[in-house]
């Protein structure tokens, strides 16, 4: 149960929410949670067949079950009536979609499908959708089906398929009206109502609006008290965070010490600047 009504937010923060389109992870996870009809068209559209989804979960956690070992917390995971098991993932920064991730989203999923004793050949396929936001691999393709092959044609069929969707596809079909819909930062024109009254439900509804405000003031503020902002595991380039927003850069230098005048001359612009500076005080005065 949310605390605060959307009014008692701050400005930054509700502007933040308006921005938000579906390739943001934290409103993706919330359209698509318990959301079979959504998740249904998204699975079907990408796969280009129909699919008939039993459940979907929002950030669902994977735990790892070595001592010290990597867990992951999945945007959308899925099952459909057939035991297959999905994975979608909105991925904005390259380094969130390198292959090796994929290939460990993979092996967190098949881990989970076989009970004690039961045969290998029981478990059912798996599949893992990156969403990304520009074309990953450059080959202005809609999508990449990444399979194992042996040698240069003969699928080695283990069911284990995963799938890079362009998110900047523009296309007039089927998945390109999907693409536009997940870039979509209003809540009108979508092509498809399924996602739309989703959306509409967490970036115009008083509830569903008050719980993005929740989520993304409870993020903001742990990423501004932290000193750490999306990007920073990647190191830096030339002074800046890579893969980080504008806005988010301009956060961690204001906190760092950096002053206005150097992140002008740095050539931030005036008004992330200001709302930058905005964010660093609500925050020093709610610690």
């Amino acid at each position: 149960m949310v605390e605060k009504k959307v009014s008692e937010y701050s400005e930054e923060i509700r502007k933040m929410v308006e921005n938000m389109s579906l390739m943001d992870d934290d409103l993706m996870s919330r359209v698509f949670d318990h959301n079979i009809p959504a998740t249904q068209l998204l699975i079907g559209t990408i796969l280009q067949k129909e699919v008939q989804v039993v459940d979907a979960i929002g950030q669902e956690e994977m735990k790892n079950p070595l001592v010290g070992g990597r867990s992951i917390r999945l945007d959308v995971f899925a099952k459909d009536e057939k035991g297959r098991h999905f994975d979608c993932e909105v991925q904005r920064k390259q380094s969130g979609a390198h292959p090796k991730r994929a290939r460990f989203h993979s092996a967190m999923l098949d881990s989970r499908m076989l009970k004690e004793k039961e045969e290998f050949t029981s478990i059912r396929d798996s599949y893992v959708i990156f969403i990304t936001e520009t074309d990953y691999f450059k080959q202005d393709k809609p999508l990449y089906f990444v399979e194992r092959k042996v040698g240069d044609s003969q699928p080695f069929g283990d069911g284990n398929h995963i799938i890079y969707v362009n998110g900047a596809y523009e296309g007039d079909d089927p998945l390109g009206r999907l693409m536009a819909d997940f870039r979509r930062r209003d809540v009108t024109d979508f092509h498809y109502s399924e996602l739309e009254d989703g959306v509409r439900h967490f970036k115009v509804d008083e509830e569903g609006k008050a719980t993005m405000c929740e989520a993304v003031e409870k993020y903001a503020k742990g990423q501004y008290n932290n000193g750490l902002l999306e990007g920073r595991e990647e190191g830096r380039e030339e002074g800046r965070e890579v893969g980080a927003t504008q806005l988010e850069q301009a956060i961690l230098r204001m906190k760092e010490g950096t002053s206005e005048d150097v992140l002008l001359e740095e050539g931030f612009e005036a008004s992330i600047i200001e709302r930058a500076r905005n964010i660093c005080a609500s925050f020093r005065a709610g610690k």
